[in-house]
């Protein structure tokens, strides 16, 4: 069994490979993908070795991309776009709501729109105006489009495989501040056999408090329970992974258990992926929950200049500012 230690950036690429090998109807398509590898690096060395014709360089315009693609995936390819940078897009935001998203069902199920939206998406990186946002409740919102976001090597590169060869467009949202943290990747694990794409998952068993988290804050609640555990309290983390559509069993089950509940985001609160899940927890639960659904998020503004963003960011303290919040009931 070939498992290798990977970073999730090069466990992206290895799975962006995978799927280029395995079917010839898989092209990917973006800017600078090709003979630059991406701005990441993501898509290093795939042009050299499958050809212009499948890892395409486009123009700079995310529209014609994502319209590109739309074409190509009715006539049976696979496309996988790269969006450059989660705030760039926004200019294509027409093209998936109103075309990606609808075609199916404006079609009464005879079309399909098998395509990958890739967007590295988050901040933690020092970047400029428009290079760190964190766009996932426009895209769950919108029905029609699936949501994932991949949190540590192996679901990188397993979780890029099954997206490829979904029927579904899928939004595949890349933790881009985690790119190069490492962790180990079974390589040969047949994919009929893999974690489903759409189910959460327990990281850390824990039996207090339920800390629910997806893409980049899923390290950060894993670092708060072990900084918790020195203080005698065991926290259970769940990777949600599938942000649309949302699986819920796993985490009701947990805070049966646990009886307290902290979702855990970089986007804004306002309107966001936790108020959704809090109000499904509240009405699933509520006989079990020791105290309210608590959030830590982002802040309801535009995101921050790079020197004040660590600021802006949920951190390990605010964490575990919130989780002995919820004992305070």
């Amino acid at each position: 069994m070939a498992t290798e230690t990977l970073s999730i950036g090069k466990a992206l690429n290895t799975g962006l490979r995978r799927a280029l090998e395995n079917d010839p109807k898989v092209v990917i398509m973006g800017e600078d993908v090709g003979k630059l590898g991406g701005v990441f690096r993501i898509t290093d060395g795939l042009q050299k070795d499958f050809g212009d014709q499948r890892v395409i360089d486009t123009p700079l315009a995310e529209s014609g991309i994502i319209g590109t693609a739309i074409g190509l995936a009715i006539r049976g390819y696979r496309p996988v776009c790269e969006i450059q940078f989660d705030g760039f897009v926004y200019p294509a935001y027409d093209q998936i709501v109103s075309q990606v998203a609808k075609m199916h069902y404006r079609s009464r199920g005879k079309l399909r729109i098998p395509m990958v939206i890739r967007i590295p998406f988050g901040g933690g990186i020092g970047a400029v105006e428009h290079h760190s946002e964190s766009p996932e409740a426009y895209f769950s919102h919108t029905a029609g489009l699936k949501v994932v976001s991949c949190a540590n090597p192996q679901d990188a590169y397993v979780m890029i495989q099954q997206a490829i060869a979904s029927d579904d467009p899928i939004i595949f949202l890349e933790p881009k501040r985690r790119y190069w943290e490492k962790g180990p990747v079974d390589l040969d694990a047949p994919l009929a056999d893999a974690y489903p794409l759409h189910a959460s998952r327990v990281v850390r068993p824990g039996t207090d408090v339920t800390l629910l988290a997806y893409g980049p804050m899923v390290r950060t609640c894993l670092d708060a329970a072990t900084a918790a555990a020195e203080d005698g309290r065991e926290l259970e983390v769940i990777d949600l992974r599938t942000i649309s559509p949302l699986d819920l069993g796993v985490v009701y089950e947990s805070v049966r258990r646990t009886g307290r509940a902290v979702v855990v985001h970089e986007a804004p609160s306002n309107v966001g992926l936790g108020a959704e899940i809090a109000a499904r927890i509240t009405e699933e639960c509520f006989y079990s929950l020791e105290s309210p659904v608590l959030r830590v998020t982002g802040f309801d503004t535009p995101y921050p200049a790079a020197r004040v963003e660590e600021e802006y960011l949920p951190d390990l303290d605010r964490v575990l500012d919130a989780v002995d919040r919820t004992f305070g009931w």
